[in-house]
């Protein structure tokens, strides 16, 4: 069900993007096609004032009738039918285009009927320091005698450049889709690789278990043999291998665990419990175990959180755990509440080694462990400290590490106030 929806969400964004992406390329192409039309416009009015102006000049009136051509895009064709004198001309196509704001560069040729054929006049830049750009051959008109021609070369990049805002904003926009859909193309890959994962732990846990289970049945068989029993040296073998096979299928639970609660989120019964009282059932169950470590606790004896007592039982027995196993001597940690503004800050301090600080934010991710000497001393799968954050995080709470100014590291959880 959450891949179906997963993959509708994905479809649906994918869909939305490209529509928009679409909207977006007709709307700059019918854009640009408005800006050629008035364009085409402009060139027409100011080329017909150029016509007056030159009818003028030469004291004649004016004839209205097919005196502008559009031959292509680019280029058009004047017919004055009246004598052209090329500075007179290309002054007024100057002047003209500068007043209808046709800022973009021309050329134009004069039609000769003496030598029939069209005689290149000058190529006028918007950039006073541009090169000379090579000459065009103008196409003659037929059935004209006096007439003139005018080509736009960079008329195509000129009205590009007015669309230049919306032309950039499509290109962010295709780059916005190309993003989401490599975005997406690695969400399902991180999925795909997440699935193959927690399925090869979860065949693996359970392919340990059959064998384990037997190997502590027969230890504990073993065990209570009267032979054994007697043979203090066999005695404390079998004693080894029950010990270790628990811990080993104590390990395998947790691995189990954490690969179920990857594809499922945990289930918490929040309740009021008293904070001290837990800290303290943690203590005695460590210290039954480990006489010599010390565990000092400084909390307000009434104070109490919601939580899920199992959980956050755990979360404590995780932390001490670590405290313990990452230390070089005799272990000494320090458990300690304070009431800030918006909650409880609860803090766990020890004299162990610490972590580097480069390596102290991944400390909380799942399988890490940190590469060091007394990381390869201790057994364990870099899980407690990722289910910590998991169970704290699920609570709506917050985890820190910092390492101690003298020695050893503490690990901070704010709990706010609800």
């Amino acid at each position: 069900m959450k891949i179906n929806r997963l993959n509708t969400i994905i479809l649906l964004g994918l869909i939305g993007t490209i529509g928009i992406l679409i909207a977006q390329l007709v709307w700059t192409y019918k854009a640009f096609t408005l800006e050629e039309k008035k364009f085409s416009q402009k060139v027409h009015i100011a080329l017909l004032e150029v016509a007056r102006e030159i009818y003028a000049n030469n004291d004649h009136e004016i004839s209205t009738k097919d005196l502008i051509q559009k031959v292509s895009d680019d280029y058009y064709v004047v017919n004055v039918n009246d004598d052209i004198d090329p500075a007179v001309l290309e002054h007024f196509l100057k002047t003209e285009f500068t007043k209808f704001n046709i800022i973009t560069d021309f050329e134009y040729a004069i039609y000769n009927c003496e030598s029939d054929d069209m005689m290149y006049g000058k190529y006028i830049s918007v950039n006073d320091e541009a090169n000379q750009k090579k000459e065009i051959q103008f196409e003659k008109y037929k059935d004209l005698v006096y007439y003139f021609a005018v080509r736009f070369p960079e008329e195509q990049s000129y009205l590009l450049s007015s669309l230049k805002f919306w032309i950039i904003l499509s290109l962010v926009l295709m780059l916005i889709l190309v993003i989401y859909v490599y975005s997406i193309y690695t969400l399902i890959q991180q999925k795909k690789y997440s699935e193959l994962q927690r399925d090869f732990i979860n065949n693996m846990t359970h392919e340990f278990k059959t064998p384990l289970s037997s190997i502590l049945l027969a230890s504990n068989s073993l065990s209570n043999q009267k032979t054994i029993q007697e043979n203090e040296k066999l005695h404390t073998y079998a004693e080894i291998i029950t010990q270790q096979g628990k811990k080993l299928n104590h390990h395998i639970e947790k691995i189990l665990n954490v690969a179920r609660n990857d594809e499922f989120a945990m289930a918490l019964n929040p309740v009021p419990i008293n904070l001290v009282d837990i800290l303290g059932s943690v203590r005695n169950s460590i210290q039954t175990k480990h006489p010599e470590v010390q565990i000092q606790i400084e909390s307000d004896p009434n104070l109490s959180i919601l939580a899920d007592e199992f959980h956050f039982t755990n979360v404590v027995q995780n932390l001490v755990d670590n405290s313990i196993k990452y230390s070089d001597e005799t272990p000494e940690i320090k458990i300690q509440t304070q009431k800030v503004a918006k909650g409880i800050q609860l803090e766990f301090s020890d004299n162990g080694i610490g972590v580097s600080p480069k390596n102290l934010k991944f400390i909380f991710d799942k399988f890490y462990r940190v590469a060091d000497k007394k990381s390869n001393e201790v057994t364990g799968f870099g899980l407690g400290l990722y289910y910590v954050k998991r169970i704290v995080q699920q609570h709506g709470w917050k985890i820190s590490a910092r390492n101690n100014v003298e020695k050893g590291l503490t690990i901070s959880i704010f709990i706010p106030n609800k």
